[in-house]
């Protein structure tokens, strides 16, 4: 499956847009990682723990995305997008989005 941001493909031809796909992941911090996290609010830096949630988060909409796209029948996801809300404290979801085509 291709993925692009662009609005086409390189070096393809989109015969027929098929429709708009998504998939959405909601994670939660975990209580232990969040001690972590906080004690490196106090000192500063990276909060590790929060990137690799959100970036787990991220990979399992865009996985989700595609699934959608291929049961609908595409050859690639173009206009691709990411969207973020906070569901509740300590909870997030992640929306990847775009249109589903075929391909000549």
């Amino acid at each position: 499956m291709i993925v692009t941001t662009c609005d086409t493909v390189p070096g393809q031809e989109i015969e027929s847009a098929i429709g708009i796909c998504r998939g959405s992941a909601i994670r939660a911090r975990h209580v232990g990682k969040d001690i972590l996290a906080g004690l490196k609010n106090i000192v500063g830096g990276e909060m590790h723990e929060y990137s690799k949630l959100l970036a787990e988060t991220r990979e399992q909409a865009l996985d989700r995305m595609t699934e959608d796209a291929r049961a609908q029948g595409a050859d690639a996801v173009v206009a691709v997008r990411y969207a973020s809300t906070a569901i509740s404290q300590g909870a997030a979801e992640f929306l990847a989005y775009g249109t589903a085509v075929k391909l000549k």
